[in-house]
């Protein structure tokens, strides 16, 4: 089981640097009207500078999550709608005064402004799943099943029979690895492990391993999937990292994001026609995600799954969602669970 690390977030982040002779505490504040720091898409913000000193302010300019988006002359009230990106990100003003700046800023979080929207399931196929599989990464290649197991000592990367469950290849991880999620692209299987601060990449058809990455902003590895073009990272956070498949490096990031809060424990991750499908672990549930704005648009309840397999002592949550994109249809299995489940999304109602 994972142990998680908590970020605990500050209400309030307030930053002040005057910029110039040195000496000069110009005491400025960045106010929000009424003291919001939670919004949703299209809310109006109202931002001014408090300026204690009496102190002639020539112009601010206001930048959120590193855009500036609006200027204000001797300091008057600006009134303007946020719309992008999600999440906790910082307000951040530039105050210019008697040929000095002052940088001031404040975290906000942006909500989405509407409801995901809520789906069951029907089970249309059950096949056979290896009990001992800790299933950690689930996709389809040109038809193939492939899947990362978990645990120290155990984990494995391996391709299987859809209809069998048969293991027709594997390849064992040293056992100081962890392994957690997989993705495919261009014939390459990349492999992240979990608090080991890397990943593997291997080829398709021997499961040889030919590199491995670090990784960089995230500090650990939990779902992996792709677009096509581009890698989407989960570690555990609020995060979802988006990587360039040929340098491995973190170009940017979403914040996966409801109405109402910030997502994190996101997991194994799986690209369904253009959306990330994300297990939150620990929950039996699937949330869909739109990978341009981090909104998490639906939400499918996969409660009743766990309770159609096997009983037993090693039993544990459900992970693992697998598309093949050529016949459209969806698998979602768990960690030791002997079966693997094609289900039907249905809107509820």
């Amino acid at each position: 089981m994972k142990v998680f690390k908590y970020i605990v977030f500050s209400s309030l982040l307030s930053l002040s640097i005057a910029c110039g002779s040195g000496k000069e505490n110009p005491k400025f504040q960045l106010e929000l009207e009424q003291n919001k720091k939670t919004l949703q898409i299209g809310d109006a913000v109202t931002l001014s500078i408090k300026n204690p000193k009496k102190l002639q302010i020539d112009s601010v300019t206001y930048a959120y999550a590193g855009n500036t988006f609006a200027k204000s002359i001797n300091n008057k009230k600006i009134t303007k709608k946020l719309n992008t990106p999600l999440g906790k990100h910082l307000i951040a003003a530039t105050v210019y005064y008697d040929n000095k700046k002052a940088l001031l800023s404040k975290e906000l979080i942006l909500h989405n402004n509407k409801a995901p929207k809520l789906y069951t399931y029907k089970i249309i196929n059950t096949y056979p799943h290896d009990i001992q599989a800790y299933t950690q990464g689930l996709e389809f290649y040109k038809d193939t099943l492939y899947e990362s197991t978990g645990r120290y000592g155990h984990s494995s990367l391996r391709k299987v029979a859809l209809t069998t469950g048969k293991i027709l290849e594997k390849t064992n991880l040293e056992k100081q690895y962890f392994a957690e999620g997989i993705s495919i692209l261009n014939n390459k299987i990349y492999l992240l492990t979990w608090r080991e601060g890397k990943g593997f990449v291997y080829n398709t058809t021997g499961l040889k391993k030919e590199k491995e990455f670090t990784y960089q902003q995230s500090k650990e590895g939990w779902g992996l999937c792709n677009d096509g073009e581009h890698l989407y990272k989960s570690d555990g956070t609020d995060k979802i990292w988006l990587l360039d498949p040929e340098t491995l490096e973190e170009k940017s990031s979403i914040q996966p994001t409801t109405h109402k809060s910030v997502s994190t424990r996101l997991n194994e991750l799986e690209w369904v026609e253009g959306k990330i499908y994300a297990n939150t672990y620990l929950k039996d549930g699937v949330a869909i995600i739109n990978p341009k704005t981090g909104a998490i648009e639906g939400i499918i309840d996969l409660r009743g799954l766990r309770e159609k397999v096997t009983q037993h002592q090693t039993l544990d949550v459900l992970n693992g969602i697998a598309y093949n994109p050529n016949t459209k249809k969806l698998y979602v299995t768990g960690k030791n669970w002997d079966k693997l489940f094609e289900i039907e999304i249905i809107e509820k109602s």
